[in-house]
């Protein structure tokens, strides 16, 4: 079994479970799971463990942040609505005090007018918006540099 030294949190919110399907022409054609299939190992080819976890519920992504309180050592979250409306979720990053990247598919300064507001990007150690799919794949090599 492959010890490792540091973890990952890879953290979606709503809708996210619909890339490749949704609005192709925003947020891409590859789904989520080849993403994060991507992402894993990328993760591990730097000696790095991935976890991740996508919901549509506000309180199970709560909850699984809780539950990994100690366990990881960073966090790229994805949001997506919830960045413009759940301060429950920001109160639990503050809580559980592990730094994270917030990331966004599209340029939510681009948008609407509601989309431009965030809960978390105050609270993050950084924001990476409107650079489609590679916005994981930069936080990542990001937090590898870090770590």
């Amino acid at each position: 079994m492959v010890e490792y030294k540091n973890h990952i949190l890879i953290l979606n919110g709503p809708n996210l479970n619909l890339l490749g399907k949704r609005e192709p022409n925003k947020y891409g054609y590859l789904s989520l799971d080849k993403i994060i299939n991507n992402l894993i190992k990328k993760a591990k080819n730097n000696n790095l463990k991935l976890s991740h976890f996508q919901s549509n519920s506000e309180h199970l992504l709560i909850d699984y942040l809780i539950s990994f309180t100690k366990k990881v050592n960073y966090i790229i979250f994805n949001p997506a609505a919830f960045t413009h409306t759940s301060i429950a979720l920001r109160d639990t990053l503050l809580a559980i005090d592990i730094p994270f990247i917030e990331i966004h598919i599209t340029n939510i300064f681009s948008r609407e007018s509601f989309r431009k507001k965030s809960y978390f990007s105050d609270i993050s150690r950084g924001i990476i918006s409107g650079l489609g799919i590679d916005g994981y794949f930069l936080a990542l090599d990001f937090i590898i540099k870090k770590l």
